[in-house]
C-alpha cells in the first residue's frame, strides 16, 4: 500500500466522483481506475460502491478513509519536523479529561510529556464529558477523552480503554462485611448509595443497569464534584460506584478502600479519544495522542491503573 494510493483514494472520496478526483490529481481515469483495483486487491475488500451518481465508500472504505488521512497527516508532520533547523515538537496542546480520567492520567501524562517534549506546553482541562465534547464540538480542545462511542457524531474516535465499575467503600466502613470481594446488584441496591447528578454520563449508565433488573437504588446523596463525593464516602456516609480511577488521585492514594466488583451483571465503561479534524490538528497535538495511549500503557502494565482493559485500534480487517 503506497501513499499515492491513499492520497488518490481520498481524493476519490472526497470528489465523490473517479472523474473529479482524476481531474484535481491530473492523471487519467483508467490509472486511477487501476490504483483503486490494486488497492482493493491489496486489501481483499471491496472499497468503493459505484453508480450512475458517482461513488461512495464501503464500510471498510469509510474505515481505510480515516486511516489514510491519519497516516498521510503523520507523513507529512514527520517531514515538517525534521526539515526544521532545530528538529523539536514545540506548542501548545489542549486536552480535556473527566475528573476520574484526571485522577489516574493527568500526572503522569503530564510527567512524561514534559520529560520527553520539554517544548510542548500541555494545556490540561477538566470537565464533565458532556461539556468537554462541546469543548471538542467549538475547536475549544485539541484532543479529549470522552466515554461514548458516539460523543461526537462527525469524529472518528480511537479506542483507548476500557474501565470496570466497583462499589467503592473506605476500609473501615461498616455497611458491607469484611472478607467479601463481590456483590450482586440487589445487594449493591440495598446499600446508601452516593453517585453524580442525572446529568452525569456515569449516573445514566449505572442507573440504565440497575432499572434493567427493577432494582431501585438507595441514593443518600448526589454529588458532582469527585474529591468531595470520595470524602463523603470515606467519612462512611455511604458508598459510591466508580471505576478505579476514583481512588488514584493523589488525595485518594494516601487513604485505603475497599472495591467490590459486581458479579452478576457487566458494568463497564469505554474510554475513546477524540480529537480534531485533521486540517487543524497540529503535530504536536497528533504526537501527545500517540502518548496518552504509552502512558495508558505503561500504567496498567505497572498495576497502576486497576480494572481496565486496553482496547485495541481496529485494522481494517477487522
Amino acid at each position: 500500500m503506497e501513499l499515492r494510493q491513499l492520497r488518490s483514494f481520498i481524493q476519490i472520496i472526497e470528489s465523490g466522483s473517479l472523474t473529479k478526483a482524476a481531474r484535481q490529481l491530473y492523471i487519467a481515469q483508467p490509472a486511477l481506475s487501476q490504483q483503486i483495483a490494486k488497492l482493493e486487491s491489496e486489501v481483499g475488500r471491496p472499497l468503493l460502491l459505484r453508480s450512475a451518481k458517482g461513488v461512495v465508500p464501503t464500510e471498510h472504505g469509510r474505515a481505510l478513509y480515516n486511516h489514510a488521512r491519519l497516516m498521510l497527516r503523520q507523513h507529512e508532520q514527520a517531514l515538517s519536523i525534521v526539515r526544521q533547523e532545530t528538529p523539536h515538537i514545540q506548542g501548545m496542546v489542549s486536552l480535556g479529561l473527566a475528573p476520574t480520567t484526571l485522577s489516574a492520567l493527568g500526572l503522569p501524562l503530564v510527567r512524561w510529556v514534559r520529560e520527553r517534549y520539554p517544548h510542548v506546553v500541555l494545556n490540561v482541562v477538566e470537565g464533565m464529558s458532556g461539556h468537554l465534547a462541546q469543548m471538542m464540538r467549538l475547536r475549544q480542545l485539541d484532543l479529549a477523552i470522552l466515554f461514548n462511542r458516539n460523543a461526537l457524531p462527525d469524529h472518528e474516535p480511537t479506542p483507548l480503554l476500557r474501565e470496570e465499575l466497583f462499589v467503592l467503600a473506605s476500609a473501615t466502613s461498616p455497611l458491607i462485611p469484611k472478607g467479601r470481594k463481590h456483590l450482586t446488584l440487589a445487594e449493591a441496591a440495598a446499600l446508601p448509595m452516593i453517585l453524580p447528578t442525572g446529568s452525569h454520563g456515569l449516573r445514566r449508565l449505572i442507573s440504565s443497569v440497575f432499572e434493567q433488573r427493577n432494582l431501585t437504588m438507595n441514593i443518600i446523596a448526589e454529588i458532582d464534584s469527585l474529591s468531595l463525593l470520595m470524602d463523603c464516602v470515606y467519612e462512611g456516609m455511604g458508598v459510591t460506584i466508580k471505576p478505579m480511577a476514583a481512588v488514584l488521585s493523589q488525595r485518594q492514594l494516601s487513604r485505603s478502600w475497599r472495591a467490590y466488583s459486581i458479579s452478576d451483571a457487566q458494568l463497564v465503561r469505554g474510554n475513546y479519544i477524540y480529537s480534531l479534524a485533521s486540517e487543524v490538528f497540529s503535530p504536536s497535538a497528533s504526537i501527545i495522542a500517540e502518548e496518552i495511549r504509552s502512558v495508558t500503557a505503561d500504567l496498567v502494565e505497572q498495576d497502576k491503573w486497576q480494572g481496565v482493559q486496553l482496547l485495541e485500534v481496529p485494522s481494517l480487517e477487522a
